[in-house]
Parts: C-alpha cells; sequence; structure tokens
C-alpha cells in the first residue's frame, strides 16, 4: 500500500480517490473548494489538505483530475502547487485531458527536481469512474509507468502504456475525435429513423449487435430517442477537447474536416443553452432543424 495524494474532485475524481481508499492506500486529496474536500475525507477516511503542495508532502504517488491546461499548472506549479511539495523519486500522474504541450512541459519542469510524471487520461466517462472501470492511456518511461500501474488498478480495468511523454493525451485526442464521429452519425441515424416513421429502439435492437454498434449505440440511443441530456459527459468538456485535438492537428498537419465541422455542430448545441447537457444532445440540433 502507497502513500498517495488526489488533487480534483470533480464528478471523475471524488469517485477515482475513493477507489484508491478502499484498496487501502493512504490518501490525502485536495479540492479547490475545500468543503468538498472535507467531505470526501469524511466519508472515505482519508485526509484533506489546504493545498496541493501540503496533500503531496510524503506523498509516493500524486494524482490529478482537473480541468484545462491552466488548472493543471495552476496545481503543480509554484509554492503552493503540487511539485513543490512533493520529493525527489515522487511519481506525478495527471489524468486531466490537456494538451500534449503542457504535459512536455510539466514533465519537463518535473524532471528538474527529480520527479517523474505520467500523462494518464481516461475514458469511460462518470460511470467509469464510479465503478473502477476506466481506461487510461499512458505516455511516460516505461519505469515510471510500471511503478504506477499497479496503483492505477484501483480505478482501471485497461491501462496501458503508449509511448514516451505525451502520448497518453495524443491517443486521448484519437478516442475523442471518435466519438465525435460516432455520436453525430448516430443522432443522424436515430433522427432519420424516427422521421422515416420506424421503431428506432427496435432498429437498434436489429443492428447494435453488427457492423454499426458502439458504446455510444448501446449507452446512449435510449436516452437521445427520450429527449434526455442532463447526465453524461458535458458539451462544453468536449469543445475543450476537441479544441485541444485541431490545434495539435494544426501542428501535426493533419487533416479534421469532420472533427472540425463536428465542433460547430457543438456549438450550435451551446447556442441552444445546452453546454452542460450529454454529447448525445447533438441529435437535439437536428430536431431543431428539423422542426
Amino acid at each position: 500500500m502507497a502513500k498517495v495524494a488526489f488533487l480534483g474532485l470533480g464528478v471523475m475524481g471524488y469517485p477515482m480517490a475513493g477507489h484508491l481508499a478502499k484498496a487501502g492506500h493512504e490518501v490525502t486529496v485536495y479540492n479547490r473548494t475545500r468543503e468538498k474536500a472535507d467531505r470526501w475525507a469524511e466519508a472515505h477516511g482519508g485526509k484533506a489538505a489546504d493545498t496541493p503542495a501540503k496533500a503531496a508532502e510524503g506523498a509516493e504517488f500524486v494524482f490529478a483530475c482537473v480541468g484545462n491546461d491552466d488548472d493543471l499548472r495552476a496545481i503543480c506549479t509554484g509554492p503552493d502547487g503540487a511539485l513543490a511539495g512533493m520529493s525527489r523519486g515522487g511519481i506525478f500522474v495527471d489524468h486531466t485531458t490537456v494538451s500534449a504541450e503542457v504535459t512536455r512541459e510539466l514533465h519537463a519542469k518535473a524532471a528538474e527536481d527529480g520527479i517523474e510524471f505520467i500523462d494518464a487520461p481516461v475514458s469511460g466517462g462518470q460511470a467509469g469512474a464510479e465503478n473502477g472501470a476506466l481506461v487510461v492511456m499512458c505516455g511516460g518511461d516505461q519505469a515510471t509507468f510500471d511503478k504506477a500501474e499497479p496503483i492505477i488498478g484501483a480505478y482501471a480495468r485497461a491501462c496501458r502504456r503508449l509511448g514516451q511523454s505525451g502520448a497518453g493525451q495524443l491517443t486521448k485526442m484519437v478516442n475523442q475525435i471518435c466519438i465525435a464521429g460516432l455520436v453525430q452519425g448516430l443522432s443522424e441515424g436515430l433522427h432519420f429513423a424516427q422521421k422515416a416513421g420506424l421503431d428506432a429502439e427496435a432498429v437498434v435492437d436489429v443492428i447494435a449487435g453488427g457492423a454499426a454498434g458502439s458504446w455510444q449505440m448501446q449507452n446512449r440511443y435510449k436516452t437521445m430517442l427520450a429527449d434526455e441530456f442532463e447526465h453524461g459527459f458535458a458539451i462544453d468538456w468536449m469543445r475543450k477537447d476537441l479544441g485541444i485535438c485541431l490545434s495539435e492537428a494544426d501542428n501535426n498537419g493533419a487533416s479534421l474536416p469532420g472533427t472540425a465541422l463536428i465542433d460547430q455542430y457543438y456549438k450550435d448545441v451551446q447556442n441552444m443553452g445546452g453546454g452542460r447537457w450529454d454529447t448525445s444532445a447533438l441529435i437535439r440540433r437536428l430536431r431543431k432543424l428539423d422542426g
């Protein structure tokens, strides 16, 4: 069992930190809103700290799951940042979906202080975090990954190293690019089925076991047909992720015409007031267009 810190107790981080405590690790948490950290500590028998640096003191592993590049820099750097509180040989594991650029920047900064760094974005959503069934995509040194993987296993059903620093974030970009296309295709398919007068549930029952089947189809078609979107992965966050993808594509020369178009479709849904709706709310845009 290890002494660990977890920084960021949002819909993902809160249950992830809970799984670490359940696995027997000694967990200290930090959250920007202290009340939430205290609530977690009371529920799981861990400790809460006032700053990332305090949470990281003496920790063998420091995990983070925050919002974006700026949030990650804020909890890592400066006198109250986690890197200031960590000891040489400690391992920082970042589960935030951020740019590969900030990952490499913080990896280099950590290395200056003798701290190891793994970028480890996740897929599986809130349900995956709560059920301890996330897929974790990692970048960093092999030896560092080998030390971190057993601890990550507390909340992961799969964890794999894809290459050196930044490779985990690049893989998460691939994940988000694919999801965007799947959700738009599913939205159009279900919308077409309803317009055609078909029993859309029966249609999905038939096609889900074939080549058109996907996680999105299995887990989102019922709420899409019911026009229910107050759950899941928010469109605001998806647009943040797609922005990262499109920016990286500008750097590496990859053409992402479909992704760029769907990002604009998500902007349309935001303008409908749906920034906090699940990503599957793309179908609402089609319903609005067709009246």
